[in-house]
């Protein structure tokens, strides 16, 4: 019996961690909308902020990743 219980407490941590993992595609999908968004209205500075679009998009998924590999870690490590 209370292994269940540690086994159940395990896979609702891992069921937590998805939201860390929905979080992060929703911040990756503001970044790529707000830089869509600011090229469609001044598509002469497109070019110069591509740079900081491919570096918010890796900060928002390095969120994600981390998520990711607390979950595994709850699963098969614990």
């Amino acid at each position: 019996m209370e292994g269940d219980i540690a086994e159940m407490g395990k896979f609702i941590g891992v069921g937590l961690t998805a939201f860390g993992m929905g979080g992060a595609a929703i911040g990756v999908g503001t970044v790529a909308g707000n830089y869509l968004s600011g090229a469609l209205r001044n598509p002469s500075a497109a070019p110069g902020q591509t740079a900081m679009l491919f570096i918010g998009i890796a900060f928002a998924e390095a969120l994600g990743i981390f998520s990711f590999l607390v979950a595994l870690l709850l699963m098969f490590a614990v």
